[in-house]
């Protein structure tokens, strides 16, 4: 084997401030040679591993933005516009910043909204790779990148006068998280911080018997109540155990808008029917009805071969945003990725096992990998390929993957 093995990179897609994208991974030769189907990107998400609040750049880019369009200008799109927009976001390149990054998911948030959708979902790494695989960085980190996130992103409805409520499992975490961060219940002007179980202000017992229940891993401290005036919620580090109570809150008032702010819904899912964790069915009822507005999720793989350099790795994105399709992402060395699928062969969202196999296609296409037999391919693979949730079920709605 050579000293120095070729090998395919993605240069992840994490997110931080402003510097090469050589802090994300290292930079390695790529066995794909470039070509005019590659999206080029000469600097990606930076790797302070303590990401600030967004600000425009100051070049002419920024200015070109302007504002983000309001809930009224988008209603009242034609049907021709409406496609334009949707062939430019299915062909739209990952952010190269947090400014650009936050300005891209307010847009598909706002026209999601302004065409009747409440169930929001924005997924994307807060972190750089290296900052998240570090042994020094907690989940108390992790949550505090998520909240500056949160009210960045919040600002610009608030902006127009709406009340946004960032959301925290119950009063305990709201006050964990205040204090790591060192901020207030207001961080901006019609942004405030809420949870969703709070005690009941009208409950004036001294004894409380359902509180033993608590004790013993038999229920939650307080009620799920809503938070007046608010008209959009932002929900973040919720565990599978607080999903109902975001049902539940959605059920309060199902036409205030909830955004499912990074709290890795996948995961989450794949939760439901274990013992202690909510039953499979609220997969069915609810969330396969909260629609990705804006999405960018990465994995790195490695595949053994018979002749040198013996493994490859090679890593990928999936990424969507509203109203564009989903977009199968392939590195092909120097931050150029290569679209191996879009929305011209993808409607639909693929799962994990799908999007390996895309990328896995489009190695074989190239000649990286070589072709193998049928049974050599089953045990890579095995006889299932998708998750549970992914799969076709009859009371379940196919919002989660369009």
């Amino acid at each position: 084997m050579p000293s120095h093995p070729r090998i395919i990179s993605l240069l992840l897609l994490a997110l931080g401030l402003s510097s090469p994208a050589s802090a994300f991974l290292p930079s390695l030769p790529s066995q794909l040679p470039s070509s005019a189907h590659g999206v080029k990107h000469g600097t990606l998400l930076p790797a302070d591993p303590t990401p600030a609040s967004p600000s425009p750049p100051p070049s002419s880019s920024a200015a070109a933005a302007g504002p983000v369009p309001t809930k009224q200008r988008y209603a009242s799109l034609s049907p021709a516009s409406y496609s334009s927009l949707v062939s430019a976001a299915s062909t739209a390149p990952p952010p190269s910043s947090f400014y650009e990054l936050t300005t891209s998911a307010q847009e598909a948030a706002t026209l999601a909204i302004s065409r009747g959708e409440r169930l929001l979902e924005v997924e994307f790494p807060p972190l750089p790779s290296s900052a998240l695989e570090a042994d020094d960085v907690s989940a108390y980190d992790v949550s505090a990148a998520n909240l500056r996130l949160a009210v960045d992103f919040a600002k610009v409805f608030a902006q127009r006068g709406e009340k946004v409520a960032v959301m925290f499992p119950d009063e305990a975490e709201r006050r964990i998280a205040m204090d790591n961060v060192g901020g207030s219940d207001r961080p901006f002007p019609n942004v405030v911080m809420g949870s969703l179980r709070r005690a009941d202000p009208e409950d004036r017992r001294i004894f409380k018997p359902e509180q033993l229940l608590i004790m013993f891993g038999g229920g939650r401290k307080g009620v799920v109540t809503k938070v007046e005036g608010a008209k959009m919620y932002i929900i973040i580090v919720a565990s599978a155990q607080e999903l109902p109570d975001v049902e539940a809150l959605h059920e309060l008032d199902k036409d205030v808008p909830i955004v499912f702010f990074n709290m890795k819904l996948d995961t989450l899912r794949g939760d439901l029917g274990i013992p202690a964790f909510p039953p499979k069915d609220l997969q069915d009822r609810f969330l396969s009805r909260v629609r990705p507005i804006y999405y960018l999720k990465t994995r790195q793989y490695s595949r053994s071969k018979l002749e040198p350099p013996f493994v490859v790795n090679y890593q990928g994105a999936l990424f969507r945003q509203y109203p564009g399709e989903f977009q199968t992402l392939l590195d092909i060395g120097d931050g150029s990725f290569r679209r191996v699928k879009s929305e011209r062969d993808q409607a639909y969202r693929p799962g994990l096992g799908g999007f390996k196999q895309e990328l896995v296609d489009a190695l074989r296409e190239k000649g990286v990998i070589a072709e193998e037999s049928s049974g050599l391919n089953f045990l890579r693979t095995g006889y299932k390929t998708s998750t549970w949730w992914e799969d076709d079920r009859e009371n379940a709605s196919d919002i989660w993957r369009t």
